[in-house]
C-alpha cells in the first residue's frame, strides 16, 4: 500500500495541486489505453511540464518505492501504459512543444507530447513532412511512438520510428538526466539510441527527441485495386515486390472492413469485393509512370475487376482516408475491438489469412483485416463485447491462435504495437528462455528497482503454462 497522501502532498508542492489527480472518477480515464481488454488503475495521475519535472517526479517515486509510467496519448495497442501495480502515471500530454525546426539539416527538435501529424503540418509549407505515419497520427504522440517503435502504411519504404529518431533526452528510472545520441546521422560507441527506441518505456521516459525530417516527394502514384478474393489481392502483394518495386506504402482490406467502411463514410467500395489494395509509389515523376503500368498488369493479371488510380492530390488523400478511416468504422460491428499485429512472410499471407477465417468460424469471433500487406504485418480485428466473459475468453483464444500461427510460419508476434501486457504470454513462442534472460539482464542494468513501468513484455511462470510448455529454468 504506498504512502498516497505523503506523496499526493509532495507532488502538489512540486507541480501544483491542480496538476496532481487523485479522484477516483479522473483516475479511471487512465485505467487503460486503445487495448480496452486490459484495465488497471493509478493511484495517482501527475501533469508534468517540462524535463525538471519528470526527473523530480520520478526521484519522488523512487523515494516511496512506487511504481511510475509515462504516458501520451494513450492511443497504444498493448497495454504498454497500464498501471499493473497501480503507483503513479507521469502524464506527458502538456510537454507538447516543438522546440526547433531545421529544415537545412533537415531535422526537427520536439518534446514527446507533440502530436505526430502536428509535426508534418508544422513543416508542409518549407515542403518536409515526418515519415512515420500510424493510422492513429492525428492523435498518437511522438514520445509513445518512440516508446513502440511505431510504423504506419509508409513503414515498406521509409521504416519505423527508430529510423527517423537520431537523439534523444531521456529521464533514467532514477532521475538522472542522459542523452543519448545526437542531431548527427551517427554517433561512436554503442546505439544506446537504438536500444531506447522500441523499449516500451522500461529503461526510461522520454523526454526530448530530436527527429529526421523528410523532403517532400515530387511525385505520387496512388492506386486502389479491388479483387474478388484476398488470396488474388494477396498474391499481386508478392508479385510487386517480386517484380523489384518498393512501394511507398501496400496496404489491404478485407470483404468486411470493406462493408463496414463503406456504409460508415461512403467511399464508393463494391461490398461484394473480396479484398482492396492500396499502392502508393512516391519519388521523381520520371520513370513513375511506367511502374504504375506495371502495376495495373501485375493486378489485371490476379482478378482485379475494378482499378482506380488517383488523379489528383485530393483525390489521392481521399484514398487515404478511407484507408485510416477503417478503424473508426468498427464500433458498427461491435462494441469491442483488440488489433493485433504479427508479421508474417509475404509469401505466406495467403495461408495465414485462411487461418485467421478458420480461427474466427472455430471460436465464432467475428475478425476483420486491414494490414501493411506490403511487409506482411498484418492486423486481424478480434471484435467483442468486453461485458461478456464468454466471449472475452474466446477472444483469449482466438489471440494465443493467431499469435501461434505467425510464429509457426517463421514470422513473429508483433510489428509495430508492441508487446505490453497484451501479449507478454506469447514472448516464448518466438524467444528461448536463454534469449529472454539476456534481454531482463539488459532491463535491469537501465531499470535496477523494476520500477519503470514495470508488469510488461517478459512472460511469467503462468506464461508457459497457458502455452503448454515447460517452464525454463535458466
Amino acid at each position: 500500500m504506498i504512502e498516497k497522501n505523503r506523496i499526493t502532498s509532495e507532488l502538489s508542492d512540486l507541480v501544483g495541486a491542480a496538476n496532481v489527480l487523485t479522484d477516483s472518477t479522473a483516475l479511471s480515464v487512465y485505467e487503460c489505453d486503445g487495448a480496452t481488454l486490459f484495465k488497471a488503475s493509478p493511484d495517482i495521475v501527475v501533469f508534468a511540464e517540462s524535463t525538471e519535472h519528470v526527473s523530480k517526479i520520478v526521484r519522488l517515486a523512487n523515494k516511496f518505492s512506487v511504481p511510475f509510467i509515462a504516458r501520451g496519448g494513450g492511443t497504444g495497442l498493448s497495454g504498454g501504459m497500464l498501471p499493473v501495480n497501480g503507483g503513479i502515471i507521469i502524464a506527458l500530454n502538456r510537454m507538447d512543444r516543438i522546440l526547433e525546426i531545421d529544415v537545412k539539416n533537415q531535422r526537427a527538435v520536439v518534446e514527446p507530447g507533440v502530436v505526430n501529424l502536428l509535426l508534418t503540418q508544422a513543416v508542409e509549407d518549407r515542403g518536409y513532412y515526418f515519415a512515420p505515419d500510424p493510422s492513429s497520427q492525428k492523435a498518437c504522440t511522438i514520445g509513445g511512438n518512440i516508446a513502440e517503435n511505431s510504423g504506419g502504411p509508409h513503414t515498406l519504404k521509409y521504416g519505423v520510428t527508430t529510423d527517423h529518431v537520431t537523439g534523444l533526452e531521456v529521464v533514467m528510472p532514477d532521475g538522472e538526466i542522459v542523452e543519448f545520441g545526437g542531431y548527427v546521422e551517427e554517433t561512436p560507441g554503442y546505439d544506446l539510441r537504438g536500444l531506447m527506441v522500441g523499449c516500451e518505456g522500461t529503461f526510461g521516459i522520454v523526454t526530448k527527441a530530436i527527429v529526421r525530417l523528410t523532403r517532400k516527394p515530387q511525385a505520387y502514384q496512388t492506386l486502389l485495386g479491388v479483387f474478388e478474393t484476398i488470396d488474388d489481392a494477396s498474391s499481386a502483394v508478392s508479385k510487386i515486390i517480386g517484380a523489384g518495386m518498393i512501394p511507398a506504402a501496400l496496404e489491404m482490406m478485407d470483404s468486411l472492413v470493406i462493408k463496414t467502411v463503406e456504409e460508415a463514410f461512403h467511399w464508393g467500395f463494391p461490398l461484394d469485393a473480396g479484398a482492396v489494395l492500396i499502392v502508393e509509389l512516391d519519388g521523381i515523376s520520371a520513370g513513375m509512370r511506367h511502374q504504375a503500368e506495371q502495376i495495373t498488369e501485375i493486378f489485371n493479371s490476379h482478378n482485379c475487376r475494378e482499378i482506380h488510380r488517383a488523379k489528383d492530390e485530393t483525390d489521392r488523400q481521399n484514398i487515404w482516408k478511407s484507408r485510416k478511416s477503417a478503424f473508426g468504422s468498427f464500433g458498427r460491428l461491435a462494441p469491442s475491438y483488440i488489433t493485433q499485429d504479427g508479421v508474417v512472410p509475404r509469401t505466406q499471407l495467403p495461408k495465414v489469412l485462411r487461418r485467421v477465417a478458420e480461427i474466427s468460424e472455430k471460436y465464432s469471433i467475428p475478425i476483420a483485416n486491414v494490414f501493411h500487406a506490403g511487409d506482411g504485418n498484418i492486423h486481424p480485428v478480434v471484435l467483442f463485447d468486453e461485458r461478456d466473459p464468454d466471449q472475452c475468453e474466446r477472444v483469449d483464444a482466438v489471440n494465443m491462435e493467431i499469435l501461434t500461427v505467425c510464429a509457426e510460419v517463421g514470422g513473429t508476434i508483433t510489428g509495430e504495437h508492441g508487446i505490453g501486457v497484451e501479449k507478454m504470454d506469447y514472448m516464448p513462442l518466438i524467444y528461448s528462455p536463454e534469449d529472454l534472460l539476456v534481454m531482463t539482464t539488459v532491463r535491469d542494468i537501465f531499470n535496477p528497482s523494476k520500477l519503470c513501468n514495470p508488469g510488461k513484455i517478459f512472460p511469467t511462470t503462468e506464461s508457459y503454462v497457458k502455452l503448454g510448455i515447460e517452464s525454463p529454468t535458466v
